[in-house]
């Protein structure tokens, strides 16, 4: 009321509104900020990313042209890059910028030496150990590390404190430590009491992130793992964990990371998940019973005008189908069906599914016919769950790693003919299989059985692919020598 043009305060009530989940208000709060200064790149970056959780699209498009412009790199939340623009060079150059404004000040601590243990000692930092997307994909590790040869310490500064997953993980781990009330000063001295060999950064540059603790040196190796899908170009950060998909030999300069190349796929899985045995139609859904049923529960988000206008191409192919998608706010699902009728698409076809407990949430993809991936930002643990499901996905290959993530899962479960290179091969490939019931069936029917034979979904063999990655980079640094990729072999 003030100073209604202070730029900062209409920034920062853009990130507290978007946080409450009001999110046509942080819109226009940070529209307001950039009325002030329309250079201003942080509340630009911000105000698109909260405009693709409400799937408007008026934003210009221009936006990837505007980047190739800036002469100097400005310094802006890296993650919500990710589905706005598929291009490793200009996240390696963001992900330094940030790494430098956010830590580039912080001196790491000298660490002592290396005390010979009969187990190697891994920490693992996240603010998701509960019911989450990346404690539903690490369960299944924690459980299976072999503890005859780790210790294996949790740290957790999640502010959900109980929950079934976050049992299983406590149980699990070496040792569980509630870190959320503590410093930074104080979680890194207990890390450095523990006397880790191993640091892994679970969050990365995600929500709630606390990446600083790890440029203090909170151990000799530290690991950038599975939450944040590109390189945090950040020198305190040794290695990254990947695979010759994620991370192809053409894109490999644009990870400051030296990687940790796992032989079949950088994503854990827990083969031990169970699917509720619900007895449910489709129209307990809304969904027609003799139609056919795409669908993308991925976030919304993650969804743009590029994605959406093959849907809706493929929909006025196949008659009676229905486009079923995550329902994550009223704002996404009006604009979605709303762009529907704008391409001449009822929106009575365009259905949504509300969150329900995960063992429900799986066994509903019985309903699906297939299910099809978006471009910049790939379905990562929703791929995994249609799969696991299953349920086929279609996804096509980009360059950066979250744009590669469904291909390194489609060809480590056995599918990677369900991996296209381009969006006219994708959309063919689609119409293709929505036309042919009987050889979908035959893709449905060959992946129940084999999702538990699988790579993908074989547990205990990827936790003794990851150890073995562990150990080479420990043995690395024991035996005095910098970082190194690391290629570990198929056990």
């Amino acid at each position: 009321a003030l100073e209604p043009d202070f730029l900062e305060a209409n920034s920062n009530l853009g990130h507290l509104l978007a946080e409450t989940g009001r999110l046509d208000e942080a819109a226009e709060s940070y529209k307001r900020a950039l009325s002030c200064d329309p250079n201003y790149m942080s509340a630009e970056i911000r105000l698109i990313h909260v405009q693709q959780q409400m799937c408007d699209w008026s934003h210009p498009e221009d936006f990837l042209s505007s980047l190739d412009a800036l002469t100097d790199v400005p310094i802006v939340s890296t993650f919500n890059l990710l589905s706005m623009i598929d291009s490793p060079s200009h996240h390696q150059k963001f992900s330094r910028k940030w790494a430098e404004s956010e830590y580039g000040s912080i001196q790491a601590l000298p660490l002592a030496k290396l005390s010979s243990k009969k187990r190697l000692r891994v920490g693992y930092f996240s603010s998701d150990m509960h019911d989450h997307a990346t404690l539903f994909l690490m369960a299944g590790l924690l459980r299976e590390h072999d503890k005859s040869k780790f210790d294996i310490y949790v740290y957790s500064y999640g502010r959900v404190r109980k929950s079934e997953w976050r049992r299983r993980a406590e149980k699990d781990a070496t040792s569980f430590i509630d870190v959320s009330d503590m410093s930074d000063s104080d979680i890194v001295s207990l890390a450095r009491e523990h006397e880790l060999d191993i640091a892994i950064d679970v969050n990365g540059y995600t929500k709630n992130t606390r990446s600083r603790l790890f440029a203090y040196r909170m151990a000799p190796i530290q690991i950038n793992y599975l939450g944040y899908p590109s390189t945090m170009g950040a020198d305190f950060i040794d290695y990254i964990i990947g695979d010759n998909i994620i991370i192809p030999d053409e894109q490999r300069e644009f990870y400051c990371e030296k990687i940790i190349y796992m032989p079949h796929c950088y994503q854990p899985n827990d083969e031990a998940r169970s699917i509720a045995e619900t007895v449910t139609s489709r129209s307990d859904f809304s969904l027609p019973e003799d139609g056919f049923v795409f669908c993308c529960f991925n976030n919304n988000l993650k969804i743009s005008p590029k994605e959406y206008n093959i849907w809706m191409r493929i929909m006025k192919q196949i008659d009676n189908s229905v486009l079923w998608l995550l329902g994550a706010n009223q704002w996404a699902e009006q604009n979605l069906k709303r762009e529907a009728e704008a391409r001449s698409i009822s929106s009575e076809r365009i259905i949504f599914a509300h969150k329900v407990p995960l063992e429900e949430h799986l066994a509903r993809h019985k309903h699906a016919d297939l299910f099809l991936d978006t471009f910049n930002y790939n379905a990562h643990t929703t791929a995994s769950d249609a799969l696991w499901a299953g349920l086929p996905v279609v996804t096509k290959q980009g360059k950066q790693f979250s744009a590669r993530v469904a291909a390194s899962l489609l060809h480590a479960a056995g599918l990677g003919a369900l991996v296209a290179e381009t969006e006219s091969e994708y959309e063919n490939l689609i119409v293709s299989l929505a036309r042919d019931r009987t050889g979908l069936a035959g893709i449905k029917q060959t992946l129940l059985e084999t999702r538990k034979s699988c790579a993908l979904f074989d547990t205990v063999s990827y936790t003794r692919q990851f150890e073995a990655g562990l150990k080479k980079a420990y043995q690395h640094h024991r035996n005095g020598k910098a970082p190194a990729d690391i290629y570990i072999k198929d056990a």
